[in-house]
């Protein structure tokens, strides 16, 4: 974060919506960090993020034990989690809250929100 720009995590591997992301950060100021692995996770994690926005239904890592962790541990319990999902997985968006999620959206709205949900990050 050398640039002065507030930073924000994305935990995926979906490529549209990782151009998604990143066009809507650039728009909003920030800068975005692209991880697929629990390591990276933490790593950026550590570096005090605007927010940290995980696919729920990632296949790259197992995205309820990242949020379990990231909100057990003192240095990151603190940095806003935003999950979303596919809207019929209730099961899954009912873990993620369990876990500590602060906020977890249907994909559909976090996708068609996304701009307005950056620019508050910002």
């Amino acid at each position: 974060m050398t640039n002065g720009k507030k930073k924000i995590i994305a935990i995926l591997s979906d490529l549209m919506f990782t151009v998604k992301i990143q066009e809507a950060a650039k728009r909003a100021g920030l800068d975005v960090v692209f991880v697929t692995s629990q390591e990276d996770a933490f790593k950026h994690a550590k570096e005090n993020p605007a927010v940290i926005i995980v696919v729920l239904n990632t296949t790259a890592l197992d995205a309820l034990d990242v949020i379990e962790r990231l909100k057990g541990d003192s240095e990151t319990s603190k940095i806003n989690v935003l999950g979303y999902v596919s809207h019929v997985q209730a099961d899954l968006k009912a873990a993620a809250q369990q876990k500590g999620c602060d906020t977890v959206m249907a994909r559909s709205a976090f996708s068609q929100n996304l701009p307005s949900i950056l620019r508050r990050y910002a």
